[in-house]
């Protein structure tokens, strides 16, 4: 078969299925999981932004991951939606683009405030005497600055070097949005350089913000175990236990899809993984970070009083 060598400017999502009773199914499920991730997650901004006692470090990095988490699920979501029951499921090269800038910017954003909040945990729990000293407002503000920086620097160099390749083979994504190893795999320009700069800069971000994490662990847990009183202990662990929870699946995800040599050429394990960390981690980050939290359960409880 001759190959296709006119160039493309507009791509088609396969998505899913092309089921009909499946297409339903699948439309009512997703649309579920984003109203619950829109609701929970712009719930959690306004109500930290409404109460006051919940305006401490902790919670204004929770606020701007939940807001992140949002941005991730509306990058995503609406075009997946319409997608289902669209009859041509196209997409143009500038919405293509858009799409994957602000995955990028929410999980890149993400990662760095997931970091920040490990060493807000290890100065509450190691020096408690010192934190309001340690991590004052004004390093609050640069820390979620930063990473609102590094959120917006890494997408642009990411899209910035997609527009460099040119897309002759199929204008066919197999996938339910504009990633970039799927865009990879259909480029008629090599894109070596790509998947080179892609490893680097998302392996240094993980490791980086990772090493963070885990060092901050490392001396809380070592701080907690050396505690003489078990409701001291208990209380502490219950305090970390959220942020552990969510900083291991969004890591773990992240890691399996885009800090391994040869995941362009596995196609087949991107759908699954992409779902987890798209849709699933931004539906249960509000939940893994309210249901154990008193201090979020009361404020809540004080706003509907209102």
């Amino acid at each position: 078969m001759a190959e296709n060598n006119s160039v493309t400017n507009e791509f088609i999502l396969v998505g899913f299925t092309d089921q009909p009773g499946l297409k339903t199914l699948l439309f009512l499920v997703f649309s579920a999981i984003y109203l619950i991730t829109m609701v929970g997650n712009l719930g959690l901004v306004l109500l930290i932004y409404m109460e006051r006692r919940l305006h401490t470090p902790m919670y204004i990095f929770l606020g701007n991951l939940a807001l992140m988490d949002s941005c991730c699920s509306c990058a995503i979501t609406p075009k997946m939606l319409q997608n289902f029951f669209s009859v041509d499921r196209r997409i143009s090269l500038n919405e293509c683009m858009a799409q994957f800038y602000f995955l990028c910017l929410a999980e890149t954003t993400d990662c760095f405030l997931l970091a920040a909040m490990a060493y807000d945990r290890y100065v509450a729990i190691c020096n408690p005497l010192q934190y309001h000293t340690m991590m004052s407002k004004k390093l609050c503000l640069q820390m979620t600055t930063g990473a609102y920086i590094a959120g917006n620097v890494h997408p642009m160099i990411e899209v910035g070097l997609l527009l460099r390749l040119t897309f002759c083979r199929s204008h066919v994504i197999k996938h339910f949005f504009c990633d970039v190893l799927p865009l990879y795999r259909i480029s008629c320009t090599d894109p070596h350089i790509n998947e080179m700069i892609l490893l680097i800069l998302a392996g240094s971000i993980q490791v980086f913000t990772i090493t963070i994490v885990l060092v901050s662990y490392f001396y809380i847990l070592f701080t907690i175990f050396t505690m003489k009183s078990k409701e001291g202990r208990g209380k502490a662990l219950s305090t970390c236990a959220s942020h552990f929870l969510s900083v291991s699946i969004f890591y773990g995800s992240l890691l399996f899809m885009y800090a391994q040599p040869h995941s362009v050429s596995e196609g087949d394990k991107d759908i699954p993984v992409a779902i987890f960390y798209t849709l699933v981690i931004p539906l249960l980050n509000p939940f893994i970070y309210s249901l154990r939290n008193k201090e979020v359960i009361n404020a809540m409880k004080r706003t509907i009083k209102r």
